[in-house]
């Protein structure tokens, strides 16, 4: 007889499950069996019967259930700089070069604490999976940074898909960051195989999956950039950059190698399915098209993009073209915040405002941040409440304050009226 663990939530109030169809029902359970969903809804009678076994039951009743939110973009390095007084209203590139001064004398301690706190906002706020893009090491701190939020990851139980970060050029090469800061290539991408041997797991549920990705296509060379994606597919892992965020990169990259910011990538061997780049504001349409056609997807960060300014992503003509697009806090310098709940309703809110209220129905945001953020970062074992996926499964309680008159639709409230 099997050992591992049964757990039956029971009457929930609503699940919804983004299964294919949407399904969603009402006044359902769920039974989870060791790491993995065992049934639900009908199913779960039918499971109980045949094995009335249970080790724990957890009371639905007022909760919406859902597969947990999957973060696609972050820094979580940045928790513990966030509303910083001289850049709360400063653009992108003078909000790097001012807090650039500050994460250089970060130490381990300082990485291990700012990704516990940002994990717990995530978690409490129903992220269970979540990427960080860590691209900081300045010289005086071990080469072993990244390795802390990997720790912080294991101790708080995150679905963690950590992406080691680059930079090669300083300021003495005309780049942004510090001179300390950055590193060499051989430095980088040594660093880069022991990260991937270290802690890379590629087995279904994995709790660590590890990613390459260079800061953004103009802090490193050319060079690394095809080094790394060499590297990324030869051991089968994925690729993430920073790519299209203001006008100020694209004036940049046209007037440094004259191309635009995405026919630059291509040319370094950077579209395809196991790519996905943060913000992607500045596409074309013929340039979404080309995403599409090779499965490039995007991190969409809409809090991050009106807390700096730089525009908003055009989602909904991106979904419409077939590009993968998922949700991301980003950094909490940039963001001030790793509230996942209330970023669903930043995107929701902000491209009613921009394409039309019929633009982002709660629905869509509950998937982009959930089936969308499972198919950009490659995994098919989340992301849907279905028998054989994983046990992800946040609950949230709609008996507050908040939700009241709210239940004629309990899975859209938690969009309408939630708080996290």
């Amino acid at each position: 007889m099997s050992t591992e663990t049964r757990i039956h939530i029971k009457n929930c109030t609503a699940v919804a499950t983004m299964d294919d169809a949407g399904t969603e029902l009402y006044g359902a359970g769920i039974l989870l069996k060791g790491r993995a969903i065992e049934a639900v809804g009908d199913g779960v009678e039918n499971a109980l019967r045949a094995d009335p076994r249970v080790d724990q039951v957890v009371d639905g009743t007022g909760c919406v259930a859902l597969p947990g939110f999957v973060n696609t973009h972050h820094h979580m390095f940045q928790t513990l700089t966030r509303a910083i007084p001289a850049v709360q209203d400063a653009k992108l590139f003078d909000w790097l070069v001012y807090l650039y001064e500050i994460w250089r004398k970060m130490t381990p301690e300082h990485v291990h604490v700012s990704a516990m706190v940002g994990m717990g906002e995530l978690l409490l706020t129903g992220c269970t999976t979540s990427s960080d893009h860590f691209y900081l090491f300045p010289e005086h701190a071990p080469a072993e940074l990244l390795d802390q939020t990997i720790h912080a990851g294991q101790r708080l139980g995150m679905r963690f898909h950590p992406t080691r970060g680059s930079m090669s050029r300083g300021k003495a090469d005309g780049g942004l960051p510090p001179d300390d800061c950055v590193q060499t290539e051989e430095v980088i991408l040594a660093d880069c195989e022991r990260v991937i041997h270290s802690w890379h797991d590629p087995e279904p549920f994995s709790m660590c999956r590890v990613g390459l990705a260079p800061c953004s296509p103009f802090s490193v060379t050319d060079q690394l950039m095809k080094d790394t994606a060499a590297m990324a597919r030869r051991h089968g892992i994925r690729l993430h950059t920073h790519l299209a965020e203001t006008l100020d990169e694209e004036e940049f990259c046209l007037g440094t190698v004259g191309m635009r910011p995405l026919q630059y990538m291509e040319s370094l061997g950077w579209l395809g399915d196991d790519v996905w780049y943060a913000h992607g504001i500045h596409f074309t349409d013929d340039e979404m098209s080309l995403m599409a056609a090779h499965g490039t997807g995007v991190a969409h960060c809409p809090t991050s993009n009106m807390r700096l300014g730089s525009g908003t992503c055009p989602v909904p003509n991106m979904l419409a073209k077939g590009v993968p697009v998922g949700l991301g806090v980003d950094g909490s310098a940039s963001n001030d915040s790793s509230n996942m709940l209330r970023e669903l309703q930043s995107a929701m809110l902000v491209h009613r405002n921009v394409s039309g209220v019929d633009s982002m129905p709660a629905r869509q945001a509950l998937r982009l941040a959930i089936r969308g953020g499972a198919q950009v970062l490659g995994c098919i074992d989340i992301g849907r409440l279905e028998a054989g996926t994983a046990a992800d499964v946040v609950l949230f309680d709609v008996t507050e304050l908040g939700f009241a008159g709210a239940m004629h639709d309990p899975i859209a409230a938690l969009l309408f009226c939630g708080t996290g």
